[in-house]
């Protein structure tokens, strides 16, 4: 089962039917496009890879089966990217699921099958046929910059009136939203007409799918109009508290601000984005697992003389037992935070809690990374204009690995303190050794850097992938083969209850991680002096 990301999300509530809809539009997949999927390999989907008919895909939360809130109501295919309508059904889970994307806590991530593919010279797989199974609401996309653009709901009107849209307040709670009775469909190409007459609110669904597809003016036209009906529900720019109750957030009623709450942490994971983040191979049903790795090889030798005796080794295949790591955290707002802030309050907190967790769970895997790293038994001497011992340092790293596994490295993990070192390194003219260039990696002025070190055709450890995480004690270098450095993550996501002898609500989030070092001899740790 691939697991792609989107990075773009469109959340409509909007009335399209007297009865209402409960109506969630994304960019499902963008094609010609790789991608980092669950268990780490780059992925590629072509034009029309994806049906548009057939059995329509469940939507799951956190691609968790046994948390269905609703199906895959329309599909289609622009020349740019898969394009899907979801219906969220009228439970606790889809008013939950609403609730929390048109609070932008929720981004998109399609689960498929594929079933033609191939991969280029790069090991990358390029997908031409596959069958799409589920889509789900996931709170952290794979992208940076994953939003959601447009929250819109209406009250019911009568069934002779035509219906006018019009945004939801952030006070109102999720069961005002009602199922509706038939799924509009999308008609991509036809024109959205203008009616001069027409007070025109917030677009449906439907037209919104229409005009992203049409593109041009057309898409220009209704986007604006969305936006001026947004902007018309907004009484005043107002900030969201980050605190449980009404006495710690003083700036909450009645007062002119300057924006929203400052945003004083970037939430990234620097080792998991480089590594990968895998799917459990158990399905997340199971509190360890196993992880085979190799003890013995098998032996092929020479035969010397005929029909005398040929190398025979038995071989041994260790059954690691990988456990997994709970990772949570709760807070407990009063009702009167809920319901007295906007933007909620309850949405700033949450995307602190899914934040807090993503830097948690990324110093998870540092410290795996130093706990099963093993010493290359070099040494970088920091001398000022003297990159010798650190030339010699990576290159004794290169070579312990491809010495023990015939593999050479392809990253280098370092502390902020590291990465200081390395860009003061000079030459004896005093410039920049590693000198920013545009692309990544060390760069050298003398085009080593860019030097791929995957190939065997090439002998220049300088053209490693440079991870800088903070989450690295002070002197940390280590040189490794990413793929010998495994993360394995199954994120739950919010868990939610109501207290009403305290008016409060209490909310958790949380999610499952392991980490498992395959092969210590690919993870080479350089002392620094």
């Amino acid at each position: 089962m691939i697991r792609f990301t989107s990075d773009t999300v469109t959340v409509s509530a909007a009335a399209g039917e007297p009865t209402g809809e409960r109506r969630i539009d994304a960019i499902a997949v963008p094609w010609n496009t790789f991608a980092t999927v669950s268990d780490g390999t780059e992925v590629m989907f072509k034009e029309g890879s994806l049906p548009v008919d057939g059995k329509a895909p469940r939507v799951f939360m956190y691609h968790d089966s046994s948390q269905p809130v609703g199906i895959v109501s329309e599909r289609v295919s622009t020349d740019e990217a898969m394009l899907a309508s979801m219906y969220i059904s009228r439970t606790q889970a889809g008013d939950d699921a609403l609730v929390l994307a048109a609070d932008g806590v929720m981004d998109v991530s399609v689960g498929v099958n594929p079933r033609e593919f191939s991969y280029d010279d790069q090991g990358r797989m390029i997908v031409t046929a596959a069958d799409w199974m589920e889509l789900s609401l996931v709170p952290i996309p794979a992208f940076a910059g994953a939003t959601i653009t447009q929250v819109a709901a209406s009250a019911e009107t009568e069934p002779d009136t035509e219906p006018t849209p019009e945004l939801v307040e952030e006070t109102e709670p999720v069961d005002s939203v009602q199922p509706e009775a038939a799924i509009e469909a999308a008609t991509p190409t036809a024109p959205i007409p203008a009616q001069a007459k027409r007070n025109f609110g917030m677009p449906s669904a439907g037209e919104f799918m229409a005009a992203y597809h049409i593109g041009g003016e057309v898409w220009q036209r209704v986007n604006a109009a969305a936006a001026e009906v947004a902007k018309s529900k907004q009484t005043a720019l107002q900030a969201a508290a980050g605190d449980s109750l009404t006495t710690d957030t003083p700036g909450l009623l009645n007062q002119m601000v300057l924006g929203p709450v400052f945003t004083d942490l970037n939430y990234i994971r620097p080792v998991v984005s480089a590594v990968g983040a895998r799917a459990f191979p158990d399905g997340g049903t199971q509190k360890t697992f196993i992880r085979p790795t190799w003890t013995t090889h098998v032996s092929v030798g020479s035969q010397s003389p005929e029909l005398g005796g040929v190398s025979a080794t038995t071989p041994v295949i260790a059954s690691n037992v990988v456990s997994k790591t709970t990772l949570a955290g709760q807070v407990t707002l009063s009702a009167q935070d809920i319901d007295f802030t906007s933007p909620a309050a309850m949405e700033i907190i949450l995307r602190d809690l899914a934040g807090q967790y993503m830097l948690q769970s990324d110093a998870v895997a540092c410290a795996a990374i130093l706990a099963g790293d093993t010493a290359s038994g070099s040494t970088w001497t920091v001398t000022a204009n003297d990159p010798t011992s650190l030339i010699s340092a990576l290159y004794d790293a290169a070579t312990d690995i491809l010495k023990a596994t015939n593999f050479l490295p392809d990253h280098i993990f370092v502390s902020p303190d590291v990465w200081q070192k390395l860009g003061a390194q000079l030459n004896a003219e005093k410039s920049p050794i590693f000198p920013y260039t545009g692309a990544a990696g060390l760069m050298g002025v003398n085009g080593m850097g860019t030097a791929n070190v995957t190939q065997m055709n090439t002998f220049n450890p300088l053209g490693l992938n440079l991870v800088v995480d903070r989450a690295f004690a002070d002197n940390t270098m280590v040189v490794a083969r990413g793929t010998a450095i495994e993360f394995y993550e199954q994120i739950r996501g919010i868990m939610s209850v109501e207290v009403p002898s305290t008016l409060g609500r209490t909310f958790s989030y949380y999610g499952y991680v392991s980490t498992f070092i395959a092969d210590g001899d690919q993870v080479k740790s350089i002392a620094i002096a």
